[in-house]
């Protein structure tokens, strides 16, 4: 997707674990492991683009759930589920994207190839000893060693 505005995007990281194994993913561009994530489009909040982003890379349903308890909706005001991080990392010198991470859980390892042909790159569920031998971005690292201690078996 295209950038939105020309100073800053709001985007989402997805560290999506089964059993005890994260997923991550070439970006075609970069050419770096990462999680499952883009830009959050003018249409949704950031809960709605994590479960659009899981389904549209690897074919994944996810929920992203809280173990906190939240009041009810009100007609007029959404309570959404807070990332469990936030990062921001320029992408050049004047364009910037504040990123929401979550952590989510499979009930399955099966994976789809992405909707789009240029998504279509390398993906692996990775252990945490796996993780400890590639060569992560210290964020992705961080982001993927968290999520594994929070939601692996």
């Amino acid at each position: 997707m295209p950038h939105i505005h020309e100073k800053i995007d709001y985007c989402v990281e997805v560290f999506i674990v089964y059993k005890n194994k994260v997923l991550l993913r070439m970006h075609d561009k970069y050419k770096i492991w990462l999680s499952v994530g883009g830009h959050i489009e003018l249409d949704e909040d950031p809960i709605q683009a994590a479960i659009r982003e899981v389904k549209e890379e690897v074919g994944l349903d996810v929920k992203i759930i809280d173990d906190r308890s939240l009041p009810n909706n009100e007609s007029d005001y959404k309570m959404l589920v807070a990332p469990r991080y936030l990062g921001s990392h320029y992408v050049n010198d004047v364009h910037k994207h504040t990123i929401f991470v979550f952590f989510v859980k499979s009930n399955t390892d099966k994976i789809l190839d992405s909707m789009s042909l240029h998504e279509r790159t390398e993906i692996r569920w990775v252990t945490k000893k796996e993780l400890k031998k590639m060569n992560l971005r210290s964020n992705v690292l961080f982001y993927a060693t968290e999520a594994l201690k929070e939601l692996g078996e």
